[in-house]
């Protein structure tokens, strides 16, 4: 336990990160003690560790104020060396999804200096573990709908029963991750630009749907900036961002509220015909990969050109095999490649090429090869800038971010050569017209990142959240997508004589 906890070692936070000084000694004369971070306390003993000036607690404190999980062990150990110690119980009550094979990763090193463990957030198959219990459970970690909500509906179904049928909103899931109140200053411009080009998208969709000939009153001109934006599930899958906004409607010259549904399309495709290599279930491209739940916490893959992208495939199980994976940017310069070799049962790979920023903006292509013979390829997007600093961008700045690398060079090495081999032609006008683009601003940049944009993603639908002049457009606490549908299962009333919530 010392050693896995670190207790061993010196660590100082410093500049947002937990850094490993060296090793240290153990005081002696006291057991070490510790675990979990869920704990009540006492009053009488949080008197005595908070007020008490005896060696045991001005020692520990010192002691684990260079320590790396201090919560962890701290309580427990100042406890059991203690007067205390009798009144100890053994039990915090909670059942945690350890999954050490995934949870151990080391996937924080860029936060510290230590190569820890921690929970997976719990799905279907760990269900059992809910029903097989021994000891008194009042809680359960870790759990998170944009992961999975079927294993929450599961529970909540295991201790209240059923919700009645019909009842809305049990599959779906809404996670806001933008609201007016938190500032713009708080969106990166690659947000800031997706967003808006999703507006500019739901407004045109509005307009093709429900506009009739000589009728302004389902055309809008957009105004200002996001209200809120949500994440959306459906039977755990994610279903792209909805955008609350405001628009000027045309035919009244009056603000409306609205919202917008985007979704991506698909862009991962498997050769055709399919060859003989059927490992490949999956591949996407993005950034903020979670190797302990693998998936991108960037949802939706929001790219711009100084994002540093990762590859990951999903296999099934078969013979170990080697890939080829070919990243190629919008005029069809060849900024990497590199083989994989895939282990009879591995489930998924990632890789980070160290591509030189920034990157070229466009609609770039993925192809995965098996003996030089292509299995599948994906597409993603990287978005030109519209904002800089929050602020529309200026030429300068543009030019900065949307040429690309220096000289075409993602990398040291050049792969120039595989262009006729891989029947991928580097076309002169094309690199021309990137030119061109990459001195764009204002409206017809606008334009530009509308064009890109509606390539990958398409405007589902489009509601109202208030009063509207457009007859045709539905109500958005009247559809099943919108934020603001209902949603019986969030809903918190009073708490019910017995202790339960339903």
């Amino acid at each position: 336990f010392i050693r896995k906890q670190g207790l061993d070692r010196l660590f100082l936070e410093c500049d947002t990160h937990m850094w490993r000084l060296g090793d240290r000694k153990i005081p002696e004369g006291i057991a070490v003690d510790g675990g979990s971070d869920w704990f009540l306390l006492n009053r009488k003993f949080v008197e005595y560790v908070t007020f008490s000036t005896d060696d045991l607690v001005t020692k520990m404190k010192r002691f684990y104020s260079y320590t790396l999980l201090p919560a962890e062990s701290f309580f427990h150990t100042v406890l059991e060396n203690s007067l205390f110690c009798d009144s100890m119980v053994d039990n915090n009550l909670r059942i945690t999804n350890w999954n050490r094979k995934l949870g151990c990763k080391c996937q924080y090193k860029h936060i510290v200096d230590w190569c820890g463990c921690s929970p997976n957030d719990f799905k279907p198959a760990d269900f059992h573990r809910f029903q097989q219990t021994a000891r008194p459970t009042f809680f359960a970690r870790k759990f998170e709908a944009v992961v999975n909500q079927e294993v929450i509906g599961q529970l909540d179904y295991y201790l209240y029963g059923n919700y009645p049928p019909g009842t809305p909103g049990l599959r779906s899931y809404w996670e806001n991750v933008y609201d007016e109140p938190d500032g713009v200053h708080t969106l990166s411009d690659v947000a800031l630009t997706m967003y808006h080009a999703f507006i500019r998208l739901g407004l045109r969709r509005a307009e093709s749907s429900f506009h009739s000939a000589g009728d302004n009153s389902c055309r809008y001109y957009p105004m200002g900036h996001p209200v809120s934006v949500h994440l959306y599930f459906l039977a755990d899958r994610f279903q792209g961002f909805l955008i609350r906004h405001h628009a000027t409607n045309l035919a009244v010259s009056k603000l409306e509220t609205l919202e917008t549904w985007v979704m991506p399309k698909k862009v991962f495709k498997i050769a055709s015909p399919p060859s003989d290599f059927g490992r490949l279930q999956f591949s996407e491209i993005g950034t903020e990969w979670d190797a302990k739940e693998r998936l991108f916490r960037n949802f939706g893959g929001l790219l711009g050109p100084t994002d540093e992208p990762v590859g990951m495939q999903k296999w099934g199980k078969g013979p170990n095999v080697t890939v080829t994976v070919i990243w190629v940017d919008p005029v069809n310069v060849i900024a990497a490649t590199y083989d994989i070799l895939i282990e009879s049962s591995a489930e998924f790979t990632h890789y980070k090429p160290p591509l030189n920023l920034p990157l070229r903006p466009g609609v770039w292509t993925i192809k995965i090869l098996h003996h030089w013979v292509q299995v599948a390829e994906t597409k993603f997007l990287v978005t030109p800038l519209t904002f800089s600093n929050r602020q529309p961008i200026k030429q300068e700045e543009a030019m900065k971010y949307h040429s690309g690398p220096p000289k075409n060079a993602y990398m040291e090495q050049s792969f120039q050569g595989l262009n006729p081999v891989l029947n991928i032609p580097v076309s002169a006008a094309r690199l021309d017209q990137a030119k061109r683009n990459a001195a764009l601003v204002g409206a017809r940049l606008d334009a530009w990142v509308d064009s890109l944009v509606g390539s990958v993603w398409s405007a589902v639908d489009i509601c109202s959240t208030g009063p509207t002049a457009c007859p045709v457009m539905q109500a958005c606490t009247q559809t099943a997508w919108s934020s603001l549908s209902p949603d019986p299962k969030s809903e918190l009333g009073p708490i019910k004589p017995d202790g339960r919530l339903r």
